[in-house]
């Protein structure tokens, strides 16, 4: 598995703590953040994991 996916997927799990932390606390608006940002870096996770994949079978990306 790739270094960035690795640090993408741990972002993405200690941003759904967090997000799950502040609906608990009754902050919806700080926890909508951090629901959005949990999205963002679970797409950069698997965007990592394809890119890394592809390197390691030799075939070009599509973007």
């Amino acid at each position: 598995m790739p270094r960035l996916a690795v640090y993408a997927l741990v972002v993405c799990l200690l941003a759904v703590a967090a997000a799950v932390v502040s609906f608990v606390e009754g902050s919806v608006l700080i926890g909508t953040v951090w629901v959005l940002l949990a999205g963002l870096s679970s797409n950069m996770t698997w965007y990592y994991l394809k890119r890394g994949r592809a390197s390691a079978t030799g075939t070009p990306t599509t973007d």
